[in-house]
C-alpha cells in the first residue's frame, strides 16, 4: 500500500496544476509576458549584430554573460531556500549547462554573425532547435520519435538544409560562419536536454545566474585563446555596438529571461513554447526592415518549411502533455 500511495501524493499538486492551466483562459499578464519574450528575444539578433560589428564577438558575449549573471546572481541568491545547496556539484552542472547554453549556443552565433551571416537566417537556423532536442531526448531514451514528431524532424531538417545551401551558394556567409551557427543549435539543444539531468540549484533564477557566471567565464577563456584581447581597441568602440550590450545584457539576459521563467509557471507549456517559432519571424522583420538584409523566395521556403515543422514538433508534444496529465488526473 505504501507503495502505491506515495505516487498519488507526488503526482496529485502536478496534476491540479496542470488542470488549472487547461482550463483556464489566457490572462492579459500572460500575454504581455509572452509578447515580451516574443519581440526581446526576436530581437536579440539584431542586437548581436550591431554589437559585434567593433566589439570581438566572444567577448562581447562573456561581458553580456558575466554582468547579467552578476546582477541576477546578487538578486536571486538572497532569496534562498533551505535545502537549496550551492556546492561544488552544482557549480559544474552549471558549467557543463552554461558552456553548451551560452558559450557553445550564443557564443558561436556571435561569432557567426560577424563572420556576415545575416540575423534572419541565423534565427531560422536557430528555430530548428526543438528538432535536435527531439532527436536527442529519443537518443537517451527520454522520449519515443511518434509519427508527427518524425514529419516534422523530416520537414524541419530539409528547411534547414536548403536555407544553408541557399545562403551559402549567394554569398551571403561562408561556410563556415553557417556550420557554426548549426553547431550552435546543436549545443543549445543538448545543453537544454541534458539540465534535466544535472545536479542544478532548484530555483530557476539562481540556476540561471550561476550558468551565466560560468558560460561567461568560459567565453572569457574563448576571447583569450583566440586572440581577441588584442585587437579590442576600446576607443574605436561605436556607441551602436555599446547600445546593442547593454541591449542585450538588460532587456535579452534579465528582462526577457524573467517574464519567460514567469511564463514557465502560470502558462501552459504548448502556449510558452510558441516563442520557438515566433522569435524567427521577428527576427527576420528587424532584419529586413533595419538592417535592409534580403530573402529570396527559397530562403522564405526554407524558413516555411522550418517554422512548420517546429510547429508540427512542439503542437504533438503539448498534445501528448494533454492526455498524459489527464491520465495522471484520473488515475489520482
Amino acid at each position: 500500500m505504501r507503495l502505491e500511495r506515495r505516487p498519488q501524493l507526488e503526482r496529485r499538486p502536478q496534476t491540479e496544476d496542470a488542470m488549472k492551466r487547461l482550463g483556464k483562459t489566457t490572462s492579459n499578464r500572460e500575454w504581455i509576458a509572452l509578447a515580451t519574450v516574443y519581440v526581446i528575444w526576436g530581437s536579440t539578433y539584431l542586437a548581436i549584430r550591431v554589437a559585434v560589428e567593433t566589439i570581438p564577438p566572444f567577448l562581447m558575449a562573456a561581458a553580456r554573460f558575466l554582468v547579467a549573471g552578476a546582477l541576477l546572481f546578487a538578486w536571486a541568491g538572497r532569496r534562498g531556500k533551505e535545502g537549496d545547496r550551492l556546492g561544488p556539484r552544482q557549480w559544474l552542472a552549471a558549467a557543463l549547462i552554461g558552456g553548451l547554453l551560452l558559450a557553445g549556443g550564443n557564443g558561436l552565433l556571435a561569432w557567426s554573425e560577424q563572420r556576415g551571416v545575416v540575423t534572419g537566417v541565423a534565427a531560422l537556423i536557430i528555430a530548428a532547435v526543438p528538432l535536435y532536442m527531439a532527436v536527442l531526448a529519443a537518443f537517451l531514451g527520454e522520449e519515443r520519435l511518434h509519427r508527427r514528431t518524425v514529419a516534422g524532424l523530416a520537414i524541419g531538417f530539409a528547411g534547414t538544409a536548403l536555407l544553408v545551401r541557399v545562403s551559402g551558394s549567394q554569398g551571403k556567409a561562408d561556410v563556415l560562419g553557417l556550420a557554426a551557427v548549426v553547431a550552435g543549435s546543436i549545443c543549445w539543444a543538448a545543453g537544454s536536454v541534458l539540465s534535466r539531468r544535472v545536479a542544478l540549484p532548484r530555483r530557476p533564477l539562481v540556476a540561471t545566474a550561476m550558468e551565466m557566471l560560468c558560460g561567461g567565464a568560459i567565453l572569457f577563456a574563448a576571447a583569450g585563446l583566440s586572440g581577441e584581447f588584442g585587437r579590442l581597441h576600446v576607443s574605436q568602440v561605436t556607441a551602436r555596438s555599446w547600445a546593442g550590450l547593454a541591449y542585450l545584457i538588460v532587456m535579452g539576459s534579465l528582462v526577457a529571461f524573467s517574464a519567460y521563467v514567469w511564463l514557465l509557471k502560470n502558462a501552459s507549456p504548448s502556449l510558452v513554447s510558441t516563442y520557438a517559432y515566433v522569435n524567427p519571424v521577428i527576427a527576420v522583420l528587424l532584419g529586413v526592415t533595419i538592417l535592409d538584409e534580403r530573402f529570396t523566395g527559397l530562403e522564405a521556403l526554407a524558413s516555411v518549411l522550418i517554422v512548420a515543422a517546429v510547429a508540427v514538433i512542439v503542437l504533438s508534444q503539448g498534445r501528448r502533455q494533454k492526455t498524459a496529465d489527464a491520465e495522471i488526473g484520473s488515475a489520482a
